[in-house]
């Protein structure tokens, strides 16, 4: 089994949106999206990358009330590269009134004896911690300010999609407007709750602001802590409970009452990712064409990228545009930084196995004298580096893996990824499969979209092998990468016809063929079946002459 954090699934809606009809899904720690070109698997994976950058990321946005929600300022407001946990945040500004001495110590108390649960526990997996009511009357939310939230979220998916509005997001030909609807069923000790969701609409192309949001604060009943035990955000997390209560006892009596409010907003924010895991996490893209964008980012990034990706003007001279997708790829290029060790070590030796498994040599990065970084290829049997432009399609288009898996993301993460098997031979696009299989296991989330038969039957493969007892799978390809069948989910984009858009289906593995079946098959008797028949015509001709 994997290390992957677990989460009560979060189901997603979605209608008339790109090109997709319909959609419903849930996020899984492997999730893959597959189907004919134009359907909206990029939609769908750039929508979901939207939502981690709203209700996601390891930092905080600065008090909500202190920011200009328009359309200059944004996104500075709002970086994408240090996106915060926005829902919780507006729930503990909507609680910033001071706490009386009592309540303050009562909460202090309620947290050192979670913490001292949570410390002597081998797995805190196990814990879901109950909120009494004295304390829930501090951080429930009174009430969620719909308004900022949804122009935050049209303006980060119109950044995302490098569009001036969300106008152009809604389905060609539809009469409605684009919905996303997300429900996490959260467990009330008082009986059925309503799930908590919500629901945000998207106005059609004469409203170009034309969006609201609807949402259900979940009952103060429902209210509960989830720990995952191997997720780096809920370990920070307790680490600062643990500091705050530290400072509490230790330090000066005029600072307890900061203390109190700060270890508040830490219950909030914990609380608020339970609700919405698992995009309370932090999310990468790595988009299509990454053989490319690898070769020509030294030139994008002479103008800043930040601004490239921001709809408008600069003086009388129209500024390019960049989708949001795009920047935040190019920017993390260009800002490279290294993790301290002990929060690589498992991407470093991750990114270690694809290079030896694929690449045949290593990928670096370095930097400058002007501090720029330089990316560079090292074959195995050659002791000086290669210009990564000078290198094969191949390694240009898996660099952005290994250098992600090395210096940027973290168990419990999600690492989105385009079409991994672009400029792979079939027998590496299985590798690379078994290879994602293994970042799974250490606790990324990875979503892929893809157009390949061999990723899906190598993914199939990996599932099946979970049904054989570890001794008789020993000596299979691939065997310490098996995954079990809840953590893979395949979704299939099927075209409508004309005007009708796509519409998304979950695809079971088949156990009778032992495949995910995505329509392939079909194509491939297809082209038999022409072959036969160019082979009968041929002979009848002959017989002719």
């Amino acid at each position: 089994m994997s290390t992957a954090p677990t989460y009560k699934p979060l189901e997603i809606e979605v209608t008339d949106f790109g090109p997709i009809a319909k959609a419903k899904l849930d996020l899984r720690p492997l999730t893959v999206f597959v189907g004919p070109s134009n359907t909206g698997k990029s939609y769908l994976a750039t929508l979901i990358y939207a939502l981690h950058q709203v209700f996601g990321g390891y930092a905080t946005y600065p008090a909500m009330g202190q920011m200009k929600l328009d359309h200059h300022l944004y996104p500075r407001s709002f970086p994408s590269a240090s996106s915060g946990r926005v829902l919780p945040r507006i729930w503990s500004l909507l609680n910033m009134q001071d706490m009386s001495d009592e309540d303050s110590t009562m909460l202090l108390n309620w947290t050192t004896t979670l913490l001292s649960k949570v410390n002597e526990s081998e797995n805190t997996d196990d814990i879901v911690a109950d909120i009494p009511d004295a304390v829930k009357a501090l951080i429930q939310p009174l009430d969620i300010d719909l308004n900022t939230l949804c122009l935050l979220l049209a303006r980060e998916l119109a950044r995302c999609f490098g569009g001036e509005n969300t106008a152009s997001l809604v389905r060609h030909g539809s009469k409605s407007d684009a919905r996303v609807v997300l429900k996490r069923q959260l467990t009330d000790p008082l009986g059925p709750a309503e799930p908590f969701g919500f629901e945000f609409k998207l106005g059609r192309r004469g409203d170009p602001d034309g969006y609201t949001l609807n949402a259900s604060t979940p009952p103060a009943s429902a209210l509960k802590i989830e720990w995952a035990d191997n997720d780096p955000w809920h370990r920070e997390r307790i680490r600062r409970l643990q500091s705050h209560i530290n400072r509490w006892n230790h330090g000066e009596l005029q600072d307890r009452p900061f203390v109190a409010l700060s270890l508040r907003d830490e219950l909030v924010d914990i609380v608020g990712a339970t609700i919405i895991s698992p995009l309370g996490r932090t999310a990468h893209y790595l988009p299509a064409s990454r053989t490319g964008l690898m070769q020509a980012h030294r030139v994008v990034a002479a103008s800043s990228i930040q601004q490239l990706s921001l709809p408008g003007s600069q003086g009388d001279k129209a500024l390019p545009t960049l989708s949001g997708v795009l920047a935040d790829f190019l920017e993390q290029l260009v800002t490279f930084r290294d993790l301290p060790w002990k929060e690589r070590r498992d991407g470093w030796l991750l990114a270690a196995k694809l290079e030896e498994a694929i690449l045949g040599g290593e990928v670096h990065q370095s930097r400058s004298a002007t501090g720029y970084p330089d990316f560079s290829y090292r074959p195995a049997d050659r002791k000086e580096m290669i210009p990564l432009m000078q290198a094969s399609s191949m390694v240009s288009e898996l660099a952005p893996v290994v250098l992600y898996l090395r210096h940027v993301v973290q168990p419990g993460d999600v690492l989105i990824i385009e079409e991994p098997e672009s400029h792979l031979h079939p027998g590496m696009q299985a590798e690379f499969t078994r290879q994602l299989a293994a970042v799974v296991r250490k606790g990324v989330r990875v979503m892929l979209t893809t157009h390949s038969d061999y990723v899906l039957e190598e993914l199939a493969n990996l599932v099946r092998m979970s049904d054989l007892p570890e001794e008789q799978r020993a000596d299979l390809k691939g065997a310490d990468q098996a995954l079990s069948p809840d953590e893979v989910g395949v979704w299939l984009f099927e075209p409508g016809q004309q005007n009708e858009g796509s519409r998304v289906k979950e695809i079971p593995l088949d156990r009778d063929s032992g495949t995910f079946p995505a329509g392939y098959g079909a194509i491939t008797e297809a082209l038999y079946n022409t072959s036969v028949e160019i082979d009968s015509r041929i002979i009848e001709s002959k017989n002719d002459q």
